[in-house]
């Protein structure tokens, strides 16, 4: 809500904050939709888990494993557009709804992909609910702007993306729970296996996904069901992708921009994410596989730590700049991730959440930036930039095995530098 032009500002404040936060009426639709956003960081942060367990379950190298993320974040490609036309012709609540299902036909499919013991059943059943993550971004985001009044809808997304953030933590907690069987084996001992001892053993690898995957599926369709009777906000139609006024907003040069900066973003973060555990193994090659994983929770409490004093720190300073000095701060942690040895060198990489906390959301509002009914295609085309998040792992898997992990981190390194190059020429 806007101040008239001679309203005190302090006076525009305190409406704000009496404004409800929700309105009444549409409180449990809100914590459902919420809840979204916890679901799609768990699936996106189980990765970082299956990325290390498919190199012990199926016998993958580093840069085959990568294609996890390549399967997962090639779907938000290619359904980012298709996803906002759904939503257009059919309305959000239907984008929510087929969201949910694919998710959970996607984790169900885990189930039959152990069985066969076949990567290529996994990456299927990963497209499928990754699809519907994609669906459930696409939705959700707008929902939340709509609970309440438009002067607190920053406050409704910030408690959103903290949610979002709290998914993250779980995920690799999960994981070393439900998924790291705590038994490993050598390379050594691996090869003197006989033949029905390493079969049975990769087969009970695989089927450590089977529980944690199910019921994740059954949640997923308890929120559907949940969803389809609850009372939500309406949303009003957004431009048509192909109309004139679509054609202005691709030639806008910021959001191309963001455009660019997300791709560079997505892959540094799931580069560092993914190859955490390996990093920490490759570097204390003591550290048992489930203390990796809680490490690994560790780095993404302080990524949600972040949003939340990032929020605060862009009360006294402006996007861009906060922005950029987040992005040279992880530029020179990552040279010191390279530079150092052991426990420090993970220390330094751990410590890049915290700064990357800030930014897939503030290249996002400034893409958007000034894009009136163009929003929604906007929003789209950013969405679709998490393809990064498909090219960077399997390229850094491979360059790992060319030279080592830490050498490997020079992608991601150059993935920042990018980001910091944005912040330098947006606009606020």
């Amino acid at each position: 809500m806007e101040s008239l032009p001679d309203e005190p500002a302090a006076t525009s404040a305190a409406k704000a904050m009496a404004a409800p936060f929700v309105t009444p009426g549409f409180r449990a639709g809100f914590v459902l939709v919420t809840a979204m956003f916890f679901t799609w960081a768990l699936a996106n942060n189980l990765n970082d888990i299956l990325i290390r367990q498919f190199q012990k379950a199926l016998a993958l190298s580093r840069a085959e494993a990568g294609f996890i993320q390549f399967v997962f974040y090639l779907a938000y490609f290619v359904w980012a557009i298709p996803a906002g036309l759904v939503l257009r012709r059919l309305g959000y609540r239907a984008g929510l709804l087929l969201g949910l299902t694919l998710y959970a036909a996607g984790a169900a499919l885990f189930y039959p992909a152990a069985e066969v013991q076949r990567y290529w059943a996994f990456l299927l059943a990963l497209f499928v609910l990754a699809s519907g993550a994609a669906f459930l971004e696409t939705s959700a985001n707008p929902f939340i702007a709509r609970f309440g009044d438009p002067s607190r809808a920053s406050q409704r997304l910030t408690l959103a993306q903290a949610f979002n953030g709290l998914g993250a933590v779980v995920a690799p907690t999960i994981g070393g729970l439900f998924i790291f069987s705590g038994i490993e084996h050598s390379s050594g001992a691996i090869a003197a296996m006989p033949t029905e001892q390493l079969a049975d053993y990769r087969a009970s690898e695989a089927a450590m996904v089977q529980g944690p995957y199910v019921a994740l599926a059954l949640f997923v369709l308890l929120l559907a069901i949940a969803i389809a009777k609850v009372r939500l906000p309406a949303i009003p139609r957004s431009v048509d992708p192909t109309s004139g006024s679509a054609r202005v907003i691709l030639r806008n040069r910021q959001l191309t921009g963001a455009v660019i900066a997300q791709c560079f973003y997505v892959g540094a973060q799931v580069c560092v994410w993914s190859y955490f555990v390996d990093f920490v193994k490759h570097l204390l090659p003591e550290t048992p596989e489930k203390t990796a994983a809680y490490l690994l929770s560790g780095s993404l409490i302080l990524f949600m730590t972040g949003r939340f004093a990032g929020a605060a720190l862009m009360n006294r300073m402006r996007p861009t700049r906060l922005l950029g000095i987040f992005s040279v701060i992880n530029v020179v942690l990552m040279i010191l991730a390279m530079s150092f040895a052991g426990g420090l060198a993970v220390a330094m990489l751990a410590l890049t959440s915290f700064f990357m906390s800030i930014m897939f959301p503030t290249i996002f509002a400034l893409g958007i930036r000034d894009l009136g009914e163009g929003t929604a295609l906007g929003s789209s085309l950013i969405i679709m930039a998490i393809i990064g998040g498909a090219v960077f792992p399997p390229l850094m898997g491979l360059f790992s095995e060319w030279t080592d992990l830490q050498t490997a981190l020079l992608l991601p390194l150059v993935c920042f530098g990018v980001v910091g190059i944005f912040a330098r020429v947006a606009k606020d």
